[in-house]
């Protein structure tokens, strides 16, 4: 204890020491007790804080002196007497020396073997303040000296001087260097700018020593520095200049603070900072960016009453913002807008325009604005045309989307890597895998570097086709290459090794995953217990279940729906309905889709009443049922022969205006059949063609059985025959089948007829006799 108190005296009596000796709080210069001659000029430098209730001298400022005077008592001594060195130096023999590197001189060696050089070089740093390259010149050999680091005063006393010197780039330079020695380290009450502005009276200052100080701290992307800098500026009235406070806007702006780039646009109008056109607009295209669209025309209004025009950039960016989210009437006001007050769109502009409206499927309209675009005399660029290639390939036409490629390269125009992701994933969803790799391959000689999104896309369209092998090695590729796979590449893979039934593969994706710190998302995980629950694996649907929730991650409702369609397929019709109630106690959305596979699990397994039941029991949880809930109820209700209340279900159904689709006319048919109500199937069938609805192959292949069922072979053949001639070729079971009726009904002539006929179109692949029981071959 005696220790503490001994060494906290000591530093008590220092610090008053150094209160003394540089007379904090009070506005007079600093003196030593040895006149030195550079110095007998009145204009010294002072220490004076601009208000009482604001520490300039900042602790940093007296703790870097504290730390050089108390080195004295136990730096080496040094041969010479420094005052009486001082004494005889004077400004021409230091200039002298400065000007011919003459830093051997015993003079300004001895200088630095002083425990004080700091404190000297700052005021040698003053007496040279007139001869601004000499001060430079000096600071940098200094700094070269072993053992001597310079203090912050001494780093701004030269940019004072330097920027009185006009020398404005050296200036910048060295208050950079100064901010970046002095990030790290952790001083209480540091701060940039209180040095700068206590050393404010080493020359005639002016204010952009302080702009320039901003504008650094922004440079450098110290962006909270640059806001406290930014208030200090505020309280003492020496203001940035709006150049200045447009790029700190822009960097906020990137960095995402889209509120906090409003918020400094008021700080500045506040300030008395006029803004300019260019100060909008950034803030009203980072309004745009982050979908901000009613702020974004407020200051756009704004810009106007304070009379600045706004320009093509503003226009641009509002476009754009108003495009992406589909106001296309919105986008057309601000098209018109611009033109009327003499503002030309250029390509970005139409650029914007053809984008937004190839975006919501509006192409007839964005090739208006293409051939105006090229009547004007603009030239498309890349980003037109693989905007245009980009639509056609998403609607399917791919032709027209060759025909722009080659457009574009006849232009002299080359394809970038968004034009050929483009066209690899076009082709890839059509299935032309091979064009889509050939494309992959173009790409890599003209020196496009494939990225993520390609890759993806690739790897998708091979695990689509079954390629799971060459998706795989792709992958590996991947990862040679040093590139880091995103979650999509995992859950594009994970989903074909689950098509292809390599559970093993699927699950060890996850470990690997984990193994480099990706965290499986849960679309992931759903891809995987999809999956799994296909392939009738509870138990490892349990385990990663149990890993999705110790990673935090709770189920969804798909994730339920899909657990829940597995139990019923395995029988499982307790544990299956237990899940709604699970669902049900956790707070987790119940979904139509959730009782759509509820009510026909319930149905498949037979248990009809507890199905209407369920479907009943929709209102309690907020939801109507929709066609597929009715549709799985009528389904099952026809299959258990309750014709009547299918038939009850169906009309239900048209009273609430919902549209039966397919799958309920067919379902409807079916039972109908089953139950010889021949007239009913028929009509039913007709009101079908009458909505416009072309028979599908579930629907003819209930007609074509359902009347061979019942005997009725003639109406049976037509449906047969119909069905052919529309392409849609009835499976092996349904021929079998209707020839097994016309023998049984001793048509046998007509059999062998309609046999022949099969075995010709190839419908037939197995012998008859195999199939049919009692024909001879």
């Amino acid at each position: 204890m005696k220790l503490i108190s001994a060494t906290l005296s000591f530093f008590t009596k220092m610090l008053v020491s150094l209160r003394n000796l540089f007379h904090i709080n009070r506005r007079i210069p600093i003196r030593v007790s040895h006149p030195f001659l550079l110095f007998q000029n009145p204009n010294l430098i002072t220490f004076s804080p601009p208000s009482s209730n604001s520490l300039v001298v900042c602790p940093f400022v007296l703790f870097t002196s504290f730390c050089f005077v108390i080195r004295l008592p136990f730096g080496t001594k040094s041969n010479c007497n420094t005052n009486n060195f001082l004494d005889e130096f004077n400004k021409e023999s230091l200039c002298k020396i400065i000007r011919q590197d003459q830093w051997d001189d015993p003079k300004i060696v001895n200088l630095f073997g002083s425990s004080l050089a700091p404190i000297w070089v700052s005021k040698v740093l003053v007496g040279l303040k007139q001869e601004p390259h000499l001060t430079l010149k000096f600071f940098k050999w200094a700094k070269t000296q072993k053992g001597f680091s310079p203090t912050s005063e001494s780093y701004c006393i030269l940019v004072h001087i330097l920027f009185y010197g006009r020398m404005y780039f050296d200036a910048t330079a060295v208050l950079k260097e100064f901010i970046l020695s002095r990030r790290g380290i952790e001083f209480p009450g540091f701060d940039f700018f209180d040095v700068l502005w206590s050393t404010r009276n080493v020359c005639p200052y002016g204010f952009g020593v302080f702009d320039a100080l901003f504008s650094v701290l922004v440079d450098l992307g110290l962006l909270e520095e640059a806001s406290k800098c930014f208030s200090k500026m505020k309280r003492f009235r020496v203001l940035p200049k709006v150049r200045s406070c447009n790029a700190f806007l822009h960097k906020i702006c990137k960095s995402g603070g889209r509120d906090r780039s409003r918020r400094f646009l008021e700080e500045m109008v506040g300030a008395g900072i006029a803004p300019s056109v260019y100060t909008y607009n950034i803030v009203i295209d980072c309004m745009c960016k982050e979908g901000e669209l009613e702020t974004a025309r407020m200051l756009f209004r704004q810009m106007k009453e304070i009379d600045l025009t706004p320009d093509v950039v503003t226009y641009n960016s509002l476009i754009d913002g108003y495009g992406k989210v589909g106001l296309l009437d919105e986008v057309l006001f601000f098209f018109e807008e611009m033109k009327s007050i003499a503002c030309q769109p250029d390509v970005i502009t139409y650029n914007a325009m053809i984008n937004c409206f190839c975006k919501f499927q509006q192409m007839p309209r964005a090739f208006e604005f293409f051939r105006e675009m090229r009547n004007k005399g603009l030239r498309p660029n890349v980003v037109t045309y693989s905007t245009f290639i980009d639509a056609f390939c998403k609607e399917g036409m791919m032709q027209q989307g060759i025909k722009f490629l080659v457009d574009m390269r006849r232009l002299g125009l080359l394809p970038n890597e968004y034009t050929y992701t483009s066209l690899i994933d076009a082709n890839c969803k059509a299935g032309n895998l091979t064009e889509a790799l050939k494309l992959a391959n173009e790409m890599l000689q003209a020196n496009i570097a494939l990225n993520i999104v390609t890759y993806t896309t690739i790897i998708d369209g091979l695990c689509e086709a079954g390629r799971i092998e060459e998706a795989d090695e792709i992958f590996r590729a991947i990862l040679k290459a040093g590139l880091t796979p995103n979650v999509q590449i995992y859950t594009t893979l994970a989903h074909g090794y689950m098509k292809a039934k390599k559970t093993e593969h699927a699950l060890n994706l996850l470990k690997e995953m984990k193994e480099k710190n990706i965290n499986p998302d849960l679309l992931l995980h759903g891809t995987v217990i999809w999956g799994l629950c296909n392939q009738d694996k509870m138990e490892e649907t349990k385990i990663v279940i149990g890993e999705m929730k110790e990673s935090g991650l709770s189920l969804n409702p798909v994730i339920y729906t899909t657990i829940m369609d597995s139990y019923f397929k395995a029988g499982k019709t307790t544990e299956a309905l237990n899940l709604l109630e699970e669902m049900w106690n956790l707070g987790i959305e119940v979904t139509v889709v959730t009782f759509c596979v509820l009510v026909d699990g319930l149905c498949k397994a037979g248990l009809i009443l507890e199905a209407i039941n369920y479907f009943n029991r929709m209102s309690e949880f907020n939801l109507q049922p929709n066609v597929a809930v009715y549709t799985v109820l009528i389904d099952g209700l026809c299959k258990k022969n309750f014709i009547e209340a299918a038939k009850s279900m169906f009309d239900e159904m048209l009273s609430r205006n919902l549209v039966p689709d397919k799958t309920a006319y067919t379902a409807l048919i079916d039972g109908n059949l089953k139950h010889r109500n021949f007239k009913e199937a028929l009509n039913l069938r007709n009101r079908m063609i009458e909505m416009g609805m072309e028979l599908d192959f579930p629907a003819y292949t209930s007609l074509v059985s359902g009347f061979c069922r019942c005997g009725q072979l003639q109406q049976a053949r037509e449906f047969l025959d119909e069905m052919i001639s529309k392409c849609i070729l009835p499976d092996e079971v349904l021929c079998i089948g209707v020839l097994r009726k016309y023998y049984e009904l001793g048509h046998v002539a007509e059999a062998i007829e309609l046999q022949n006929e099969m075995a010709k179109r190839g419908l037939i692949t197995s012998p008859v006799h195999l199939a049919v029981p009692g024909v001879q071959t």
